[in-house]
């Protein structure tokens, strides 16, 4: 492989932007655990993602389940998991990719400025985007007092009241942190009871500021110039109802960001990525790991067990593809060699 190659299917005349073993795609948990070991292995790597390293973390207050660690901040967690792929000589770019594809062995990824990388092996880490409610003013208020990031948004929200739409560990952990800022935080949810583990329920449950509403939905965000109210409706009854609140928060689950890939990956049929036991996609030198792949639990430890995996297995694929190389020069020797 060499720089300054020209890609099929690019404007004619422009060069791809550079050459390497391997591009991960996001720098989440599971791009930074891939990047530190094929940098251990000795492989050229390049990250890319369109915000800094740090994926979830950097929205994650507090961690208290990754082993090692009893209690860190998710950003502390992220800055020492980048480091320590840095020390290893990963490469890190900005950039948003929007397209991945095969041609022969080698692998591109195009990003929404036009630069083109090309690699032996391709490892989607690309997690997921938050799943919207879809009900009148939540795009209209987005920014304005409809936010999908706790950690983010809080501070805003000072002595005010809030609702935090979602029964999971989401949900939950974010409606507790919230109470940090609110005076008052409303969780809302579609059933009786809640899916988060039991020590955030205990939490959520034993904090004053928190209130349930129980099998209820939002119908509509409203306001003037920021939220003021969320119209809801009783599923089992359905009466409906005015909250006021300052603020809507709002932890459904997400969205896996999985197409990215001009050529479509097998995927189950709410979008996640099908992989077998070494991480590997529907198209050979593509794997996936983390948040983006069929799972059974979303964590942190399963996103960098998924990435060991997916890097090892990249490494294998990639010294698979140099032996049947160097096989094929031996048996057709170019000339004065």
């Amino acid at each position: 492989m060499t720089s300054g190659f020209f890609v099929p299917g690019v404007e004619p005349g422009k060069p791809a932007s550079s050459d390497y073993d391997v591009v991960i795609i996001g720098a989440g948990p599971a791009g930074l655990c891939a990047a530190l070991y094929c940098g251990r292995a000795r492989l050229k790597t390049l990250v890319l993602d369109k915000l800094a390293p740090g994926g979830e973390l950097l929205n994650t207050e507090w961690i208290e389940d990754y082993p090692g660690f009893r209690l860190i901040r998710g950003v502390e967690l992220a800055q020492r998991m980048e480091e320590h792929a840095r020390d290893f000589g990963a490469e890190f770019r900005m950039g948003t990719v929007v397209e991945v594809w095969s041609e022969g062995t080698d692998k591109f990824v195009r990003t929404d400025e036009g630069d083109v990388y090309r690699a032996r092996a391709v490892i989607v880490c690309t997690g997921g985007s938050p799943r919207k409610l879809g009900v009148p003013g939540e795009a209209e208020f987005a920014g304005r007092g409809v936010s999908y990031c706790a950690v983010c948004d809080g501070a805003f929200f000072q002595d005010q009241v809030v609702a935090v739409v979602g029964g999971g560990d989401a949900a939950v952990e974010e409606g507790t942190f919230l109470t940090r800022y609110a005076r008052k935080v409303y969780i809302i949810h579609r059933r009786d009871q809640l899916r988060a583990q039991p020590i955030l329920q205990e939490r959520a449950f034993a904090n004053p500021k928190v209130e349930f509403i129980w099998n209820t939905v939002v119908e509509e965000i409203g306001g003037s110039d920021a939220v003021e109210w969320v119209r809801l409706r009783n599923v089992r009854d359905g009466t409906t109802s005015t909250l006021p609140v300052n603020g809507i928060f709002i932890y459904i689950g997400f969205v896996p960001n999985s197409n990215i890939f001009r050529d479509p990956v097998k995927t189950d049929p709410n979008g996640y990525i099908i992989t077998n036991e070494r991480m590997e996609t529907s198209i050979p030198g593509i794997f996936a790991a983390g948040d983006v792949r069929v799972q059974l639990v979303r964590q942190i430890t399963n996103a960098v067990g998924d990435a060991t995996t997916a890097a090892i297995a990249a490494q294998k694929y990639i010294d698979q593809l140099k032996d049947a190389e160097r096989r094929a020069r031996a048996a057709n020797p170019t000339p004065g060699e």
